[in-house]
């Protein structure tokens, strides 16, 4: 008998929620073939059966939240008696013909439609067969607003019922007024509430001049060469966190330690459909601000379709949150625990400055929020550090200087 356990498939994950079993008790099964979905704090992920057999018996109700080893179900795995005698001689053959295709045919099925698991689960609350809901966007993609539409009866579904005159789920006419607080909303609310009761945070703000690294950017573009501004901030960041380790560190209260990391492995809030995810750009000491900006994009596009990998949101050391281009113009941001800052990068705007000439002319600036953790850093370090950013990111040429 095979047991399917709950493990860790994210950094320190201590529980997770069943979110939806894709198999039943009596489905025959292949080995890596997913079984259920499964939130984490972090991310959506499937489990993976650990070999071939018959689905006995499922442990665990969708909706619970359970700890890591918990057991979710049984499988009877292949040559066992039990399973043996699942399989009558006659459906011997076919069931061989068959599982050549099981693995290619469930894929096929579940990825059918393209909409974020979150855009699913609200179709499974609602019982709902996503495949049946009309996509408005040209790429296809089921969004959360289309599956409400449906609900409330505004579409037709894109096929009728098989032989039944039974009406569509939408005709219940159900008003989406509540929105369940589970999955991933819930997990982020666990990890704020943490960071937020653990760690007593002090937030500094700081004002940036933006106007030479625009100009450098313009530059770049004319020559062919696209480059965010959040890669020059990533690396910038860098340099001011080897400057200043004590920013780049994990505070162990158990072992009275304040640990330095050697790694510079840098999360970027995103903001997705799902709620917030933190995706990493890891080594970015070791990157180019071209790899960098690249390594962001693929990044950004990866969490907000729903496809993150759990290598891809592990073992961040310090995190940015670029809400500038959302119009933001200042906040105190909840530290991404258990690390010991987090930088928050606000709007751009146009101002009138004076110069070193001290002549009065426009410029670009930007307000910074800096949060960190008050037990392992003191404000005069927290300005210093974020003086020594400011520095680069004003003086580009400088920055280019410290690469070398």
């Amino acid at each position: 008998m095979l047991e399917v356990k709950l493990h860790d498939i994210g950094e320190g994950m201590t529980e997770g929620e069943i979110l939806h079993y894709l198999v039943k008790p009596g489905d025959r099964v292949t080995a890596d073939q997913p079984l259920v979905e499964v939130q984490t704090d972090k991310m959506v992920a499937e489990l993976p059966s650990p070999g071939a057999g018959i689905v006995k018996e499922i442990v665990i109700d969708t909706g619970t939240t359970v700890q890591v080893g918990t057991t979710l179900l049984y499988i009877e795995g292949e040559g066992s008696p039990a399973a043996a005698a699942e399989a009558k001689p006659a459906e011997k053959a076919e069931m061989q013909a068959e599982k050549k295709q099981e693995k290619k045919t469930f894929i096929a099925s579940f990825n059918r439609v393209l909409a974020t698991p979150y855009t699913r689960k609200i179709a499974r609350d609602h019982n709902i067969n996503i495949e049946d809901v009309t996509p408005s966007d040209p790429s296809g993609r089921v969004t959360e607003e289309d599956v409400y539409r449906f609900i409330k009866g505004e579409q037709q579904p894109q096929q009728e019922a098989a032989s039944t005159n039974e009406p569509p789920v939408s005709a219940q006419q159900t008003t989406p007024d509540e929105i369940p607080f589970r999955g991933m909303r819930k997990q982020i609310a666990k990890k704020m509430t943490k960071s937020l009761f653990t760690i007593p945070h002090v937030t500094h703000f700081d004002e940036v001049n933006m106007t030479n690294l625009l100009k450098l950017r313009e530059e770049l573009k004319e020559a062919g060469v696209s480059v965010s501004v959040p890669a020059f901030f990533i690396k910038a960041l860098v340099i001011a966190l080897k400057d200043f380790p004590i920013f780049n560190a994990e505070l162990d209260e158990e072992n009275e330690k304040i640990l330095l990391k050697k790694n510079y492995h840098i999360g970027m809030a995103v903001d997705t459909k799902d709620g917030l995810i933190v995706p990493v750009v890891h080594d970015a000491d070791k990157k180019s601000i071209k790899t960098i900006h690249d390594d962001i994009k693929r990044l950004n596009e990866k969490a907000r379709d729903g496809k993150l990998a759990p290598a891809d949101i592990q073992n961040s050391t310090f995190t940015v949150s670029n809400v500038g281009p959302l119009g933001s113009i200042g906040a105190t941001p909840i530290i991404n625990y258990p690390e010991t800052a987090l930088i928050a990068f606000h709007k751009t705007k146009k101002v009138p400055i004076v110069n070193e000439k001290d002549e009065i002319v426009i410029g670009h600036m930007m307000t910074l929020s800096m949060s960190f953790d008050h037990r392992v850093a003191d404000g005069a370090t927290a300005v210093a550090f974020t003086n020594r950013f400011a520095s680069l990111i004003e003086q580009p040429n400088k920055l280019m200087l410290e690469m070398i």
